[in-house]
């Protein structure tokens, strides 16, 4: 019982340190992914504007840089009107994703890259939906409001560019 009680008193003040990263901001975890998606999403646009065979994913890639460029900027200075601090670089599977991207070419890698982003669109849209309908911050709900008819603009351009080019409908 003792052993219990020490185990208990040990871990009590662990359980709180999450509450109290998150007290200040509940919606810091949108803030990071958000981040961390449109800077993926620039990068990989980037790349595919001069890896792509196929001009539609050529075209595609450059929508997908001037959109998350210009939904990045509105991130930003959202996050620091809050004294957020956003990553710099997208996460360690994003940056994973496009390395393995970086290995591929002509048609393999427009296939890859547009599964790759009906996959990140289909998450990072589930993510806006959730902070819209759901998140603390209310500036943080209308960014995400605003934004999802891009994202699903992008998602279904995206599936079409899949359809047309018999790139398949999912990432595997």
């Amino acid at each position: 019982m003792r052993k219990l009680v020490k185990l208990i008193a040990m871990v009590s003040p662990l359980a709180i340190v999450p509450c109290a990263f998150g007290a200040s901001d509940p919606d810091a975890s949108f803030y990071k992914k958000a981040a961390e998606g449109g800077l993926f999403e620039v990068e990989a646009g980037n790349q595919a504007q001069t890896k792509a065979n196929d001009q539609r994913v050529k075209d595609f890639a450059n929508m997908l840089v001037n959109d998350h460029t210009a939904a990045d900027d509105q991130l930003k200075t959202l996050a620091e009107s809050k004294g957020i601090s956003l990553p710099g670089s997208p996460s360690a599977m994003e940056m994973a994703e496009k390395a393995k991207l970086d290995l591929l070419s002509g048609d393999t890698y427009d296939k890859s890259f547009i599964q790759g982003q009906i996959k990140a669109h289909e998450q990072t849209i589930a993510l806006f939906k959730r902070e819209a309908a759901s998140g603390q911050d209310a500036q943080a709900k209308a960014f995400a409001s605003s934004t999802l008819p891009t994202l699903e603009k992008h998602l279904r351009q995206a599936r079409s560019i899949a359809a047309q080019g018999n790139y398949g409908k999912s990432a595997g």
